[in-house]
């Protein structure tokens, strides 16, 4: 029976509970640059919070035109941030300290904190996610930030799933581009040194990837839209540093509370969301 959305599901066990994260996997992420992970959330949860999301997606999206209108950004996908501030179910999803405590092990860190969340939906006829680092938005002092990517479905190839490119968080070529058709021009060039992992994701896997590692997806031409929660963590002792194009302005002022250049990046929106005892 599927869930409906006002019914109060309590999921908070099994998001505190501890994944079974293999010292081999660990030491794939710092090769790599990602790790995708197996079983990390159960089917059952990821019906119910699919449901919650999506509502709030659509209740809060601002991009209506049409896709043929659309720049190859927007025809990528839907793109609405902190939801966690919109919805109290979301909040303990986001705030949950089993996929926390991945990331925190997986950078080999003793806490961290939420930067922000955003949902990305990729709409039926949606574009390419062109090559990009996400760290080329973000003014932050090292390279500890990761970010979760979690389908709210099973997602094949037909939909778009995330590929990423292996051990390219080495790569500077790139680095100062935003996601654009430049960016998957020249990235696709520089990439073709190194592998490219791109399959279907599992109901219940998610993945990591670092900062500076190049990732892109497909266009989704299946008839339903690829639904994925993501949420990106940092050190809880990562500091800011001066931003160095537009886009890390906007960061600084909308994630980051403007807080001094220097100093630890503790907004009031950066909770700590998990800490080694």
């Amino acid at each position: 029976m599927k869930p409906e959305i006002s019914q109060k599901i309590d999921f908070s066990r099994e998001l505190e509970e501890v994944y079974d994260l293999s010292p081999d996997a660990i030491q794939f992420f710092r090769e790599k640059g990602y790790v995708k992970l197996k079983h990390v959330l159960s089917p059952a949860l990821l019906e119910y919070y699919s449901e919650v999301i999506t509502e709030w997606v659509f209740k809060l999206n601002k991009l209506t035109k049409p896709m043929e209108e659309r720049t190859t950004y927007e025809k990528a996908f839907l793109q609405v941030m902190n939801l966690w501030r919109e919805n109290e179910g979301i909040k303990q999803f986001v705030f949950n300290k089993r996929l926390a405590r991945i990331a925190a092990q997986l950078m080999q860190v003793d806490g961290v904190r939420l930067y922000h969340d955003q949902a990305l939906y990729k709409e039926p006829s949606g574009g390419i996610t062109p090559w990009h680092a996400d760290q080329f938005y973000w003014p932050l002092s090292n390279s500890n930030a990761v970010t979760v990517w979690v389908p709210l479905q099973h997602t094949p190839m037909e939909m778009g799933p995330l590929a990423f490119a292996e051990a390219s968080q080495t790569l500077e070529i790139g680095r100062d581009k935003e996601i654009s058709d430049e960016s998957e021009a020249i990235l696709a060039q520089a990439l073709k040194q190194f592998p490219i992992c791109e399959a279907p994701f599992e109901l219940g896997e998610v993945s990591y990837h670092a900062g500076w590692t190049y990732h892109r997806a497909g266009s989704n031409v299946s008839s339903k839209a690829r639904r994925v929660m993501t949420i990106i963590y940092m050190d809880k002792d990562i500091r800011i540093v001066e931003p160095t194009n537009k886009y890390r302005i906007d960061d600084w002022n909308t994630w980051l509370d403007s807080k001094p250049v220097g100093s630890v990046a503790d907004g009031k929106l950066n909770p700590i969301l998990y800490k080694k005892n």
